[in-house]
């Protein structure tokens, strides 16, 4: 047990294994808790850089990361973390087995990536760029998030109970199903591979285009949302109305109204898709 400490300067807490932390405060310095084992962390204060790398089964809570923790945690599997507040940038990089419930990132520019094995409930992001690039087996429920540009390059990925507003979210991704979220923001899911939506509501410009098996069940449309599915292999079964559809290669919509549908000679083949209202 350490407890009620302060520690600072260059790697103060350098390979301790079997060990809780208890209201223990990191201060200015690098690498407070580095190459170390079988951690418990609980109501901890984290202001020096790089505080947590290279550690190895760890369960951390009630704990907060000042905008200085920045990049504070690399290289750690094995990682649970619950009802945590983190205000600095670049979190979370190559690791495997992390867990995350009630936690909120405020800065997420960078954050989750290269991940794999990554379990989220009732996470909040707030602003940044690319959180979540490259990772792999991911599952969400509950995600609330405004961050530019959120889950690129990811494999195997099942979310449920989100509300994402960004642009560019889920380019070239490839094993994707999200269910009963609300995504807002132009351009979804281009360039991606079984891509699935069930009961979700999307929001923006183009959605969906250049999609490879693409599948969509009881989803809604905004408004803004006009040619969608360009060159996509598409199967959509659409409640509401859908603005417009513009060249989708292949496949099935439906939908209880259609606004209109471009087909010019930039179609590509086989060119067959079926598009119809009930």
């Amino acid at each position: 047990m350490i407890k009620d400490q302060q520690f600072g300067g260059e790697r103060p807490l350098f390979a301790i294994r079997d060990t809780r932390l208890e209201n223990v405060t990191i201060t200015e310095g690098e690498s407070g808790i580095k190459c170390c084992s079988n951690l418990e962390i609980d109501h901890c204060h984290f202001i020096g850089k790089y505080p947590l790398w290279h550690v190895d089964g760890s369960l951390i809570t009630n704990s907060y990361f000042e905008v200085g923790s920045r990049s504070a945690i690399w290289y750690s599997n094995d990682m649970k973390m619950q009802d945590c507040i983190i205000d600095g940038p670049k979190f979370f990089r190559e690791m495997w087995n992390l867990e995350l419930e009630n936690v909120t990132i405020n800065d997420a520019d960078e954050t989750f990536w290269r991940v794999q094995g990554l379990k989220v409930r009732n996470v909040t992001l707030h602003e940044g760029t690319y959180p979540f690039m490259f990772c792999k087996d991911v599952y969400v429920d509950g995600l609330e998030s405004d961050s530019k540009y959120v889950f690129q390059y990811c494999e195997n990925v099942e979310v449920h109970h989100a509300k994402i507003t960004t642009k560019d979210s889920f380019w070239e991704c490839k094993n994707v199903v999200i269910y009963d979220s609300v995504i807002d923001g132009e351009y979804l899911g281009w360039h991606s591979e079984n891509l699935r939506l069930v009961r979700c509501h999307i929001g923006g410009e183009q959605p969906l285009c250049y999609v490879k098996g693409l599948v969509m069940e009881d989803c809604t449309f905004d408004d803004a949302c006009d040619r969608m599915f360009e060159d996509s292999e598409v199967n959509a079964s659409i409640f509401g109305t859908i603005t417009n559809i513009k060249n989708p290669r292949t496949g099935h919509v439906v939908a209880d109204s259609i606004g209109s549908v471009t087909i010019d000679e930039n179609i590509l083949p086989p060119a067959d898709c079926l598009i119809e209202t009930r």
